[in-house]
């Protein structure tokens, strides 16, 4: 590891003792967008407007792929891409990471399974407010959201540990379906 990056990986490992913020709150209207993503390692548009059309979505702020939380929140959505495909559920996870570092991990975190988003400058974390407060710039905190047809936000689960993201959205998602 680059001894630039030392203090980056040391102030997120700290970071995944502290509980996560979500700015959003159940039944506040999400913010819409559309940028660039990529899913098994090929790049395509993202709009949330759309991706609602089919049915509810799981929208998920990461920090920064390749990192260790990142990599182990990114395998689990992956096993879990059937079971929210069941409930006409889409996930996509979003960083500010760019779009060519987003294709490599689609295909090796996110095992071909569901797509990443690029969000450059941070303008959607900005409108979630999930900026990571402690490290300045754009960083996403770690936060997920179910989002309904109706636009709104439906459920949601902050916490910098990775471990739980997926059962609270799959939770909701069987909720919304109800």
């Amino acid at each position: 590891m680059s001894s630039r990056l030392a203090p980056l990986f040391a102030s997120l490992s700290l970071l995944l003792a502290l509980p996560g913020h979500a700015a959003l709150s159940v039944g506040a209207p999400a913010p819409d967008f559309s940028t660039d993503a990529a899913v098994g390692g090929q790049s395509f548009k993202f709009k949330l407007a759309e991706a609602l059309k089919q049915g509810p979505v799981v929208l998920y702020f990461y920090p920064k792929a390749f990192t260790s939380g990142c990599t182990v929140e990114a395998h689990q959505f992956a096993e879990a891409t059937d079971k929210f495909k069941a409930l006409h559920t889409t996930v996509i996870g979003m960083s500010n990471d760019d779009i060519e570092t987003l294709k490599k991990f689609s295909v090796e975190a996110c095992r071909n399974k569901f797509a990443v988003a690029a969000d450059a400058g941070g303008k959607v974390i900005k409108d979630y407010d999930v900026t990571l407060k402690m490290v300045p710039g754009t960083m996403a905190d770690r936060v997920s959201y179910l989002i309904g047809t109706d636009g709104k936000v439906a459920a949601v689960h902050a916490s910098m540990n990775p471990d739980g993201h997926i059962d609270a959205m799959l939770k909701a998602a069987q909720q919304l379906k109800k």
